[in-house]
């Protein structure tokens, strides 16, 4: 008689073993290697806290890393910013931003040796901080907003150029060689009825495949992407209409939701944080076009080229079979009402999704299907930022709390999700 072998499932543990025997007999690069160890579940699920970072006085309201991954740079309600040396906690430089109110963002540009940093503050200024020799700091104002600028957004590999935006719903490009603020436009409702003429601006963000397009969100439902080649330097044109407007088709109409934050994937999706509501995950196929009618929601071809590069009209669902109309992935699941939260990717190929919670907590859904996978205790009151290494499975988080909290998959033992995640983090439903 012949006996035949049970197949039994493949488990992750299996496909590690695999990859590192491709590895070592050369079959498996050592760049893919660390690339799939750092997208596997049971990394994400070991995730606990390295370390605290203690030195703020109040609220910390930024943190984010350098290109190397090796120092964090954090920005307080203490009005000061910090460089630390994360894996020991060793603090490198402290100094006083030079704001005269809570600094909301501080990031340091690329290919500066880690010299020179930016930040906005809720005073609406824009500085620029230089580290000197022996830890001295210049600091200089490079414009203002008049109302409180909550993000920046550096442009990638660039050591001179970064956007802001802010409550005044202006959004300004700055370059560091000339000291100079461009003051791009001022983002307009698309309610002509509205009661309120321009959009608080919350978020900014630049599309790291193509750094000319950036989009910026904020008091209302629709992320809009601006692409920076169509501005014309002499001031001659207006640059205030979008190249695509980004919305779920069932907020089009709602006027009591707006966007605390965004992040662009290394695919050029873009991630959409709302409050009181959900995160919405959008391909470029997604566009509702250039000139969307918000009681009408449309989705372009499916065929157009890179995102905001080419249009094709917009045509209404009545004119369009059902199954061309893409819609958003969606996670749920967290709490987004008390502040302005930011969100971001997770992963080498940015293979999961990352929020705060006024709960507390941190919250990470796989980005293919939204299921989510772990919640993590992060804060007594609210998390608000958390940011990614830039090559290791390291994150790091901060918010009411006066301290920054670092993730590393140190754990023994794989988390699983608690029961009363519903209890404490329910959203108002749509």
């Amino acid at each position: 008689m012949e006996w035949k072998m049970r197949k039994r499932p493949r488990t992750r543990f299996d496909t590690a073993i695999v990859d590192v025997w491709k590895r070592e007999v050369g079959v498996l690069s050592t760049r893919h290697f660390a690339r799939r160890l750092g997208a596997s579940q049971d990394l994400v699920l070991r995730l606990d806290i390295f370390r605290k970072l203690e030195k703020h006085r109040g609220c910390v309201n930024t943190v984010s890393f350098n290109a190397d991954g090796d120092i964090v740079v954090s920005g307080s309600d203490d009005r000061r910013v910090i460089l630390w040396d994360w894996e020991t906690g060793y603090v490198k430089v402290s100094f006083h931003s030079g704001h005269n109110n809570n600094v909301f963002q501080a990031k340091i540009m690329p290919y500066t040796e880690d010299r020179s940093i930016v930040t906005c503050a809720a005073d609406g200024q824009v500085r620029h901080a230089q580290i000197l020799e022996r830890g001295k700091v210049e600091t200089k104002l490079l414009g203002k907003h008049q109302r409180r600028a909550h993000k920046l957004a550096v442009e990638p590999g660039s050591p001179y150029i970064f956007y802001t935006c802010g409550e005044d719903g202006l959004v300004q490009h700055f370059d560091l060689r000339t000291g100079a603020a461009t003051q791009l436009f001022t983002c307009q409702s698309l309610h002509d009825n509205s009661y309120l003429p321009m959009i608080h601006l919350n978020a900014i963000a630049i599309d790291p495949r193509n750094p000319n397009l950036f989009a910026v969100a904020g008091s209302d439902a629709y992320t809009r992407l601006y692409d920076i080649r169509k501005y014309k330097w002499d001031g001659s044109t207006d640059f205030g209409q979008p190249t695509d407007y980004f919305c779920p088709p069932h907020l089009t109409t709602d006027e009591d939701v707006g966007i605390t934050g965004l992040a662009f994937s290394d695919q050029s999706e873009l991630l959409v944080s709302y409050n009181d509501e959900f995160i919405y995950l959008f391909t470029r196929d997604m566009g509702l076009g250039p000139d969307p009618a918000p009681a009408s929601p449309v989705s372009m071809d499916s065929d157009a080229g890179e995102m905001g590069a080419d249009h094709h009209s917009a045509a209404s669902p009545s004119d369009m079979d059902a199954d061309v109309i893409v819609t958003p992935q969606v996670y749920k699941g967290h709490k987004n009402c008390d502040t302005v939260k930011g969100v971001n990717f997770f992963g080498p190929n940015c293979e999961y999704v990352v929020s705060g919670s006024d709960c507390g907590r941190i919250f990470i859904w796989k980005k293919k299907g939204g299921e989510l996978i772990r919640v993590m205790e992060a804060d007594k009151h609210v998390v608000n930022c958390i940011e990614s290494h830039p090559h290791s499975v390291v994150l790091a988080s901060s918010g009411i709390d006066a301290d920054i909290k670092i993730w590393t998959p140190k754990a023994l033992e794989r988390a699983t999700l608690p029961t009363n995640i519903e209890k404490v983090s329910s959203v108002k439903l749509k």
